[in-house]
């Protein structure tokens, strides 16, 4: 068994497929570091393979928000203890090994073109990299949870884990006042 392994994502909102992920790296190692990509704004940046990661609307949480869901997501699955969450700037390839031990495995599932360049980059950083091959079919989608936000909760709620779903609610509804005390 391994020491440390590592799953990176934007996790925006944490869901099901991600929580199977980190488990099957903890059945391969000790301890597990969830990197959250894209931690603040100027983390952003335009890649070929992937359309959408860099826009506003595919970011709306913020690092600490995302940390509050992924801590209330372990927790449940009584993976606390066996976990850290870390920030991690795909575009500061040279601050990785500060947030993620470069003899920590990456596992990656890749459905697309992006997740294989990912994958590459953190293997041309020193990281030794297992790639699951993801099917599209089956693949659950952080961006169809966030079409529903808006409008229908008993949507989304099934498709976040079941502790995430209060804490999701609660910063929606911040969020909500938040724009109500600030509107004209």
């Amino acid at each position: 068994m391994r020491h440390l392994a590592c799953v990176t994502g934007r996790f925006q909102p944490v869901h099901e497929q991600h929580l199977e992920l980190f488990e099957l790296a903890l059945r391969e190692a000790e301890h597990l570091v969830v990197a959250v990509t894209n931690p603040d704004t100027r983390a952003r940046h335009e890649e070929t393979t992937s359309e959408h990661r860099h826009l506003a609307e595919a970011n709306p949480f913020t690092y600490y928000e995302r940390l509050r869901l992924l801590e209330a997501a372990l927790a449940e699955r009584g993976l606390s203890n066996r976990t850290a969450i870390v920030p991690f700037d795909l575009t500061r390839p040279e601050t990785w090994h500060e947030y993620v031990p470069g003899h920590a495995l990456q596992w990656v599932r890749a459905y697309s073109a992006w997740e294989r360049q990912k994958a590459g980059r953190l293997a041309d950083a020193g990281y030794e990299v297992t790639v699951l091959d993801g099917d599209p079919a089956t693949r659950l989608s952080a961006s169809d949870i966030r079409a529903h936000l808006d409008a229908d909760r008993a949507v989304w709620a099934r498709l976040v884990p079941p502790a995430v779903a209060p804490v999701l609610s609660e910063l929606l509804a911040d969020r909500n006042r938040t724009d109500a005390e600030e509107a004209p």
